[in-house]
């Protein structure tokens, strides 16, 4: 099925430059989040930084979008915040949070409910990695770089960016990464837990679009119960015993349960047909 554009999230525009923008595209029950801004590697403005909320909160409700994938333009995924724009970029709406516009898109991308992979090809950089990092997985081409490099500009990472980046690489390889601001290659990253697939050359779109079909083909119940208490044993946290209560009721309340067995057992595919939760969580 080709590929089908439902939105192009355009800024205002800049005089002297191509305007970068987010770009949604649907293959079926496949959605592709495109950071688009290929004339200068796709670098994130702040106009862009402030798409990701309403361009995520609208594929959340989609029914029909099963899998996210994160990608960039032109063979970069992204070579981070737009340095222009970084003081303003963290200051973001003028709140107490940490990390400003960036860190509120990448909350935005960590709390989508539905699974989400990160596709890494040519340089993935300081805030582009904090989008990589807060998609469920990464797959990284072969010939793909990884930097996390606020030593190289004097910032100081945004605690949610290392937070995550902790819970995958442990802390003393964060603190080697944030220490240097050095670039690691894709085996490197792969060795170190930055991304968990490496794909050949040219081919890491069509390696995560494989992925995400065969994920939406699977119980979407599951999935999303499961993205929900990894998260939750991950972060420690103390309601995690409530987030497996609902889910289990979920499974008790919906089809997807019966329908999986009963395939099983009859030796044929099953047909999942959960797409929202039945109850909703209290709190």
């Amino acid at each position: 099925m080709s590929a089908r554009t439902l939105a192009q999230a355009p800024g205002p525009a800049r005089p002297g430059r191509e305007q970068g923008r987010l770009v949604v595209e649907r293959d079926g029950a496949v959605a592709r989040l495109i950071v688009h801004n290929p004339a200068r590697r796709n670098a994130v403005s702040q106009d862009m930084w402030r798409q990701f909320g309403p361009a995520l909160r609208s594929l959340d409700a989609d029914p029909e979008v099963k899998v996210l994938v994160v990608r960039g333009s032109g063979g970069t995924f992204s070579a981070g915040a737009d340095i222009s724009q970084i003081a303003s970029i963290l200051r973001g709406d003028g709140s107490a949070r940490d990390g400003g516009d960036l860190t509120a898109a990448e909350e935005a991308l960590a709390s989508f409910s539905k699974p989400t992979i990160a596709a890494i090809d040519g340089y993935c950089v300081g805030g582009g990695w904090e989008i990589a990092g807060a998609c469920d997985l990464r797959i990284a081409a072969a010939d793909a770089f990884i930097g996390i490099t606020p030593a190289k500009l004097g910032i100081v990472y945004p605690t949610s960016g290392i937070a995550r980046l902790v819970r995958l690489v442990g802390p003393a390889t964060a603190k080697r990464l944030l220490f240097t601001g050095d670039l690691v290659d894709a085996r490197e990253a792969l060795r170190v837990g930055l991304v968990e697939e490496v794909a050949p050359a040219g081919h890491v779109h069509d390696a995560a679009l494989g992925l995400a079909e065969r994920i939406a083909h699977r119980s979407q119940l599951s999935a999303r119960a499961h993205k929900a208490l990894v998260e939750s044993v991950a972060a420690c946290s103390p309601e995690v015993g409530e987030v497996s209560a609902h889910w289990q009721r979920e499974m008790e309340l919906g089809p997807d349960a019966r329908i999986g067995i009963q395939a099983f057992l009859a030796k044929k595919p099953p047909a999942f047909e959960w797409s929202a939760p039945v109850q909703r969580r209290r709190g």
